[in-house]
């Protein structure tokens, strides 16, 4: 019995990396680490030009602007929701979306599930920015609950590598 023609679905199957944390502050203090200029500056880059505005354009910049991420808002539920479409280069990270999703834990805290997905390939980048994302999701943690993590990149370049 003749089973047809194979089908290639690898071109159909997009990578996709998902985080989830439990942060000691309550949902607002973990939207606004994820959605003002200073937020963001206090635990991912300080490089960065952010305003919570769907629409509008948030630039991240790595290495002294070597690299730049361009993250149009898609989506703000104020203590809810946030997703982010990442524009132009780096070429791996095109078109993938970024979503960071918050819920109430019942005693105050909150708990963030955070999505990266669209991802063409789980080769390249992908298993170091998944790695990454991990260690940026405990630096958001240990930000929105009054710690001074800093930005994790620095404004004159690339960080060295240590444990946190």
């Amino acid at each position: 019995m003749d089973a047809g023609p194979a089908i290639d679905l690898s071109a159909a199957v997009m990578a996709e990396m998902l985080h989830e944390v439990v942060i000691g502050a309550p949902a607002h203090r973990v939207y606004a680490a994820l959605t003002t200029r200073e937020g963001l500056r206090g635990w991912w880059t300080e490089d960065t030009e952010a305003e919570p505005r769907v629409g509008s354009v948030a630039l991240f910049g790595f290495g002294k602007r070597a690299t730049v991420f361009r993250m149009r808002i898609d989506d703000l539920v104020p203590g809810r929701r946030i997703v982010w479409s990442c524009e132009g280069e780096p070429g791996e990270w095109q078109d993938t979306q970024l979503t960071f999703e918050l819920a109430p834990t019942p005693n105050g805290g909150t708990r963030l599930r955070f999505t990266h997905a669209g991802w063409r390939s789980p080769d390249g980048c992908f298993a170091t920015c998944n790695s990454r994302w991990g260690v940026l999701m405990h630096r958001l943690k240990a930000y929105a609950e009054g710690e001074e993590p800093g930005p994790h990149f620095p404004a004159g370049g690339w960080p060295a590598v240590r444990a946190r």
